[in-house]
């Protein structure tokens, strides 16, 4: 491939490190540029300087039963300092769980959906290793101490912007490496000082590989994430090249997290770490306890008007609109901004450039709305998420899962609303079972039935069918008319 992209991330300002840490070991962890120069002692001054700002007295969390806090793990103050300004508490599930294994030197295979917290926890393992091992003396270029590897340039965006602010008072060097930007520029980047952590997707980091401009063989950490879809996306060949680059998995610390467990994934974890500790989370604590969820009886004829009587009634909520097809998602955009809701579109048939302003635009709040298909149901993470509507049911009952697990996040409440028509209602069993509990299906009120207003367009609106098979059947006429041709 001779495009690739590299995003680069600095974590943390150099003049906000925790007293607790001290000079000495601030000096060893950070990653000085080969050349040297008086231009990075200022800073460490400055930091110095600072170190009254910040203790742990400041950060107090009662004891709960049954609760962990981060408190209890006995993590570098720096760490502690940027968890308690992210408002975290106790740990999730998965995070305690992983913790305390991974701290006693463990490797693990978690069983984790989206959401759980799963990208922190070994975030912040990582970190705490770099903390309390800093390297000596110069490193060499494109050494990273930690690898993640992700299915999804988004997951891999995501992973590094967590890092961002796990990371904010250390100064750790990250990168994204994911399909894009020219090599020079990857390069360029690369070249700019040590790297302490890369998070990538298997094919642009194997031509990295071959280009040398990464070297794995110092990989103390790492870590693949979503195995499963690794498994189902056929990355597991480069999955297993990457991997021989890396020193032997019985000097390197090893976690694997998926959504389910399966054999193939139990056995892919034997091959990659020795006497892995399993950490379960089961699905329901991701999809019941901080999601109402809401499933309406409709037509498919009367579909949209339901969409359309929803987002008027939550027009304050951050909205992420589920279709199964990219022809579909595609129509129903299109005919959601034709009646006057401001929408993008995010399937796999947007470009990669577009993609990513969109995704940062919805972060922001600039864009409320996205109509998106599964390219979003994972790696997608955006704060404040209120509401997730499967306008069409997943077709398999884990992407449930992870659709409304893009809402109701760090024990925040969010709502997921479906739509059960007579042509994906049959999904709803399967859905139950996995998830451990029932889906209670309800007539939607009368106000949600009201009639839809006039389109603003004035001229022939190819999507104003509300089936995308029956919008590119009236395309075509529709253009002849307009040709002249008849």
């Amino acid at each position: 491939m001779n495009e690739n992209s590299c995003e680069e991330t600095t974590v943390g300002a150099p003049d906000t490190a925790n007293p607790a840490e001290p000079a000495a070991e601030t000096d060893k962890t950070e990653s000085a540029p080969p050349e040297g120069g008086s231009r990075k002692k200022r800073p460490r001054r400055r930091r110095k300087k600072s170190k009254e700002s910040w203790s742990l007295d400041q950060f107090q969390v009662p004891e709960k039963p049954g609760e962990t806090r981060f408190h209890d793990l006995d993590l570098p103050d720096r760490i502690m300092h940027a968890i308690a300004d992210l408002g975290f508490k106790y740990c999730t599930p998965i995070q305690a769980k992983t913790l305390i294994h991974v701290h006693a030197g463990r490797n693990v295979s978690g069983r984790a959906q989206t959401g759980t917290g799963k990208t922190a926890a070994f975030l912040i393992t990582m970190f705490s290793k770099f903390l309390r091992e800093p390297l000596q003396g110069e490193r060499p270029l494109g050494t990273p101490r930690a690898l993640v590897l992700a299915p999804t340039r988004e997951l891999a965006i995501q992973i590094v912007k967590d890092a961002e602010d796990l990371g904010k008072y250390c100064r750790f060097n990250c990168l994204a490496v994911y399909g894009g930007l020219e090599v020079k520029k990857q390069k360029n980047r690369l070249d700019k000082r040590p790297v302490d952590l890369i998070v990538a997707t298997p094919g642009r980091l194997l031509d990295f590989v071959r280009r040398k401009l990464i070297d794995l063989k110092k990989v103390e950490i790492l870590v693949i994430d979503e195995a499963d879809r690794m498994l189902d996306m056929g990355f597991i060949p480069d999955v297993k090249r990457i991997i021989r680059h890396t020193p032997p998995k019985a000097k390197r610390r090893t976690m694997l997290f998926s959504a389910t467990l399966t054999e193939d994934v139990l056995r892919l974890a034997g091959q990659w770490m020795p006497d892995p500790v399993i950490c379960e989370v089961e699905p329901e604590q991701v999809a019941v306890e901080t999601v109402d969820q809401i499933v309406y009886i409709v037509t498919s004829r009367d579909k949209f008007k339901l969409l359309y009587n929803i987002l008027q009634q939550r027009n304050d909520n951050r909205t992420l609109i589920f279709g199964n097809r990219r022809d579909h998602t595609q129509a129903l955009a299109s005919k959601l901004k034709k009646h006057g809701i401001p929408c993008e579109l995010l399937s796999g048939a947007v470009p990669q450039k577009k993609r990513l302003r969109i995704l940062e635009a919805f972060r922001t709040g600039e864009i409320k709305v996205v109509v998106a298909t599964d390219v979003a149901g994972r790696g997608l993470h955006v704060k404040d998420i209120g509401l997730v509507v499967n306008y069409e049911f997943p077709y398999e009952a884990e992407d449930y899962v992870h659709r409304i697990g893009r809402t109701g996040r760090a024990g925040e409440a969010g709502t997921a609303i479906s739509f059960a028509c007579e042509d994906e209602s049959f999904i709803i069993p399967d859905i139950e079972k996995y998830i451990g509990n029932p889906l209670k299906c309800t007539m939607p009120d009368e106000e949600l039935m009201a009639r839809v207003p006039k389109p603003q367009a004035t001229e022939a609106d190819p999507t104003q069918a509300d089936s995308p098979e029956r919008t590119s059947a009236k395309r075509r006429p529709s253009r002849r008319r307009r040709s002249g041709r008849r």
